[in-house]
C-alpha cells in the first residue's frame, strides 16, 4: 500500500483522537453553501443551480463551493451546538502551487465559550501531540516586527515600511505604494516569517485591527485584533479568532472587503448572509482555528510540496 495513503489516514484518526479526548463533537458542515464568507482574497467557485435540479423559487441563481466551513459552523453554534470540530474537503479558485491546491482539507474546530488564550493553549498542546513539537513560542505581530525588522508595523511611519518593501522589491514598493496593510503582508511573508520561524513552532497574535477579518477587537490593545496563526518550520499551519459576534460590525468589514475586491478587480460578494442572520439571532462566546490538514501533513512526513500528500491533486484529478 501506498505509504502516504497510509500516513495520511493514521493522522487523521490521530487528529480525531484529540478532539475527541477534549469532548469536541465532529460535525460534517456542507460543500455547497447559497453564500459564503466575504474575503478579500478568496475566490469561491460558483455552481449553478440549473446544474442541481432544484426548481423551488426560493434558491438562489447559484450556489457556492465554500472556501471554508465557518459560516456553517457557526451557525450550528447560534443553533445551540457545544464545541464542534470537522474534516473535510473546502475550494478556492485559482489557489495552485507548492502549498496549494484548488481543493484541500480543512480541519476547523470551535470551541464554545472559548477565547483566544484557551485556542493558543490548545494548539499548544496539539503542537505536542501530533507534531512532538516540545516547545511552542507565542508572540505578538508587533514584536515579531520590532524584533526581525526593527519597526513597529501599526504605529511605524509607512514611508519606513515602503523603504524596507523597496530594498528587495522596488517595483512591488511601487504598486503598493499607500497601502499599509499589503506592504506589512509582503514583509511578514518574506522577511519575518521566514527569520521568525525557520525549523521552530510559533504563534503570532495580536494582528493590526485592520486585518481582523473575523476577529473581535482586541481589549488589551485597541489598534490590535484577538487573531493568531500558527506557524512550524516557517509553514502557515493555522488561523483562529476570539470571534467577533457583533453582527453590525460583520456587514460593515463584509462590506468594506467587497469595496477592495471591486479595487482589484473582482467580483463582489453576497453580504446579506445566512451567517449574518444568525449572528443576529445570537452567536455566542466562542472561539475558531482553520488548521491546513494537508500542509500538517507534509510537516508529518518531511515533503515539500503539497502534491505529495494529496492523492490526486487537481492536475490529475
Amino acid at each position: 500500500m501506498h505509504p502516504m495513503v497510509v500516513q495520511r489516514a493514521d493522522l487523521l484518526r490521530q487528529v480525531r483522537r484529540f478532539f475527541d479526548d477534549r469532548d469536541y463533537f465532529e460535525v460534517q458542515p456542507p460543500c455547497l453553501g447559497r453564500d459564503c464568507v466575504v474575503d478579500v482574497y478568496l475566490d469561491p467557485i460558483r455552481v449553478q443551480t440549473s446544474e442541481l435540479g432544484l426548481a423551488t423559487d426560493d434558491v438562489p441563481r447559484h450556489y457556492f463551493l465554500q472556501t471554508s466551513p465557518e459560516s456553517a459552523m457557526k451557525r450550528m453554534l447560534a443553533g445551540g451546538a457545544p464545541s464542534i470540530y470537522s474534516i473535510g474537503p473546502v475550494f478556492r479558485s485559482g489557489e495552485v502551487g507548492r502549498h496549494h491546491n484548488v481543493e484541500f482539507t480543512m480541519l476547523e474546530w470551535y470551541q464554545r465559550d472559548g477565547n483566544a488564550e484557551s485556542q493558543i493553549g490548545l494548539l499548544k498542546d496539539f503542537a505536542k501531540v501530533i507534531l512532538r513539537r516540545t516547545a511552542t513560542s507565542v508572540i505578538s505581530y508587533r514584536e515579531a516586527f520590532r524584533q526581525s525588522l526593527g519597526v513597529d508595523p501599526i504605529d511605524g511611519e509607512l514611508q519606513r515600511l515602503r523603504s524596507l518593501v523597496q530594498q528587495r522589491e522596488p517595483d512591488l514598493a511601487q504598486d503598493l505604494w499607500d497601502d499599509r496593510d499589503g506592504l506589512l503582508d509582503v514583509l511578514f511573508s518574506e522577511r519575518v516569517i521566514p527569520k521568525l520561524t525557520k525549523r521552530s513552532s510559533w504563534i503570532v497574535r495580536d494582528y493590526p485591527l485592520t486585518q481582523a477579518a473575523l476577529a473581535r477587537r482586541s481589549a488589551r490593545d485597541p489598534d490590535c485584533a484577538e487573531r493568531f496563526e500558527w506557524f512550524v518550520d516557517g509553514i502557515e499551519l493555522a488561523n483562529g479568532y476570539d470571534e467577533l459576534l457583533d453582527a453590525n460590525e460583520l456587514l460593515h468589514r463584509y462590506e468594506s472587503n467587497n469595496r477592495k475586491r471591486e479595487a482589484v478587480g473582482r467580483s463582489t460578494l453576497e453580504t446579506d448572509t445566512t451567517l449574518l442572520a444568525a449572528m443576529r439571532s445570537g452567536l455566542p462566546q466562542c472561539a475558531g482555528v482553520a488548521l491546513g490538514f494537508d500542509r500538517l501533513l507534509m510537516l508529518h512526513m518531511g515533503v515539500e510540496q503539497i502534491g505529495d500528500v494529496i492523492p490526486l491533486p487537481i492536475d490529475r484529478a
